[in-house]
């Protein structure tokens, strides 16, 4: 194994509450039926978008766009007072698997200028080798695109790398790259959506990938 790539949202930064928040307050604000935390959770891992065509499949382009401006900004002004913070053992685990020699990158349905913002203000931007976006890539999660474009870019072959997400999207996509594949069970998917998903491990703690990988 010479490279990882991670989800952000849910695998390395627990933003779940700001996210349940801003979408509430989202629904609130531009009139839109509300939606249970359960609902909302179900977007978290695609683009921002494609989460609001998946919670009303009849919005307009100009509505989805709305959707997305209105809650960019309502975000940003939750995160002065509801600051996400990293999952136990991120920080101390990234940096062991750094010091190893591994390549560790991150591949997000956030968009890049959020993505930096929260690896840089939570510390571990330093072992961070390579940053996608949503805004970086063609298509999304699933699609394997984010993966295959982190391994071209440092010459590693999909049998040397390794996914590392808690949602189904995360495992589909890395299993189409055909990368091995590790599930967190913390974030916002249940262990029975992942094992379905088809992860080849499933690990309950950031640090048992330094007893898995390491």
């Amino acid at each position: 194994m010479k490279l990882i790539v991670f989800d952000f949202d849910g695998t390395l930064g627990d933003t779940r509450a700001n996210i349940l928040l801003t979408m509430r307050m989202t629904l609130r604000k531009l009139g839109l039926p509300e939606k249970d935390d359960e609902t909302i959770a179900a977007t978290i891992g695609i683009p921002l978008g494609a989460g609001f065509r998946q919670m009303f499949p009849n919005l307009s382009a100009e509505e989805e766009n709305l959707c997305v401006k209105t809650y960019r900004t309502i975000f940003e002004e939750n995160k002065k007072d509801l600051v996400p913070t990293l999952f136990p053992h991120v920080k101390e685990t990234l940096a062991a698997l750094k010091k190893s020699g591994y390549i560790l990158t991150v591949a997000s349905s956030r968009s890049s200028s959020s993505l930096n913002g929260f690896l840089r203000d939570m510390g571990i931007a330093d072992c961070i080798s390579f940053v996608l976006g949503a805004d970086n890539v063609t298509h999304a999660k699933p699609h394997p695109e984010p993966v295959l474009r982190t391994l071209k870019e440092f010459g590693v072959d999909a049998s040397e790398a390794l996914v590392v997400g808690d949602m189904p999207v995360d495992i589909q996509m890395g299993k189409a790259a055909g990368a091995a594949t590790c599930a967190v069970t913390y974030g916002n998917a249940s262990r029975e959506a992942l094992e379905e998903a088809g992860a080849d491990t499933i690990i309950d703690d950031f640090s048992k990938l330094k007893v898995e990988f390491h």
